[in-house]
């Protein structure tokens, strides 16, 4: 009887290993929370490429209608001399073809005199080769400012065109984060696992400086969320946050992680101070601000509020010094 039983179990043990066998499938444990991370971090490295490239664009773009409203507005009142200087010939020509070869005798038996005659001829000759002349000289100023809103007007085309690009690849980007923000939330649960949001004082120290006023408005803005493009006062990206920090110090930076590079002193690390801009990847496509003590604060990613990191979160391009 008990070698019976134990036939049957391991009868039953072979059914049902061959069950699983046949029908594919393989219990797979879900990712843990670190996983999780590098997924969503290896997407973001793509993403925030495209999203400081699309502010760059933007700030182009911007550049380039302002030139070409300032373009407009030159070539406006030449516009208006033109259509004066060629009303004035119109009405001219007009009398001439009304009046014709009778505009010169009505002329003459009017006046009786052949001589003044004579020089309403000549003052008319005058006012046709002035006027041809005025108006020639407005033209070529016209068709210059159009020569030059030309290629303006082609680039504006262009940028247009690439920003449109860049959103709909961001677009496509944030769908796959959106995605692995869900997979974050089930790993960790309504925390989001972000940890803690300020683990030291920020700034370390304030002495009034510009610095310490740039570092101790972007510890006030810790808890905000990231939204890319933006640059306040509910959210921030990377640029938009340091640019707004330092906006209020009195210093102004452009809306783009690579460009805030080139318009800020270098220093070095050892020289750093609080308020200092921190710089990272080779391209250029993050930035966060210095707060003392080894920390930075920035708006690093989608889903991860705005808070104080370690210096050392990314891999360090260098260190700037606006002001």
């Amino acid at each position: 009887m008990a070698r019976y039983a134990a036939r049957r179990t391991v009868i039953t043990a072979l059914v049902a290993v061959a069950t699983v066998l046949s029908s594919g499938t393989v219990a797979r444990a879900a990712p843990s929370p670190a996983e999780i991370e590098k997924q969503i971090d290896a997407a973001w490295v793509k993403l925030e490429p495209l999203a400081e490239k699309h502010n760059a664009t933007r700030l182009d773009l911007q550049a380039k209608r302002q030139k070409a409203q300032v373009l407009a507005k030159k070539i406006a009142p030449l516009q208006l001399q033109i259509d004066l200087a060629m009303a004035k010939v119109g009405e001219y020509a007009a009398e001439q073809y009304k009046g014709g070869n009778f505009s010169a005798l009505n002329a003459m038996l009017t006046t009786g005199s052949p001589t003044t005659f004579a020089d309403q001829l000549e003052m008319l000759d005058v006012f046709a080769r002035r006027s041809q002349k005025d108006i020639q000289a407005v033209v070529d100023l016209r068709e210059r400012y159009a020569a030059q809103k030309a290629p303006l007007d082609q680039l504006v085309g262009q940028l247009t065109e690439e920003e449109a690009q860049l959103a709909a690849k961001k677009k496509q980007i944030d769908t796959e984060i959106t995605k692995l923000e869900k997979m974050r939330l089930d790993a960790y649960g309504s925390n989001g696992g972000i940890g803690e949001l300020r683990p030291a004082p920020c700034p370390v120290q304030y002495d009034g400086s510009a610095g310490t006023k740039a570092a101790k408005f972007a510890c006030a803005q810790i808890g905000k969320s990231y939204v890319f493009g933006s640059e306040g006062p509910n959210s921030y990206d990377c640029s938009g946050l340091t640019m707004q920090a330092w906006a209020a110090a009195g210093v102004g930076l452009p809306h783009n992680a690579a460009r805030q590079r080139g318009t800020v002193p270098s220093v070095s690390r050892s020289n750093l101070k609080v308020g200092d801009l921190v710089f990272y990847y080779s391209d250029l496509h993050h930035v966060g601000i210095y707060v003392g003590g080894g920390y930075i604060v920035d708006a690093s990613k989608p889903g991860v509020p705005i808070r104080m990191r370690t210096i050392n979160a990314a891999p360090i391009h260098s260190y700037g010094r606006p002001g």
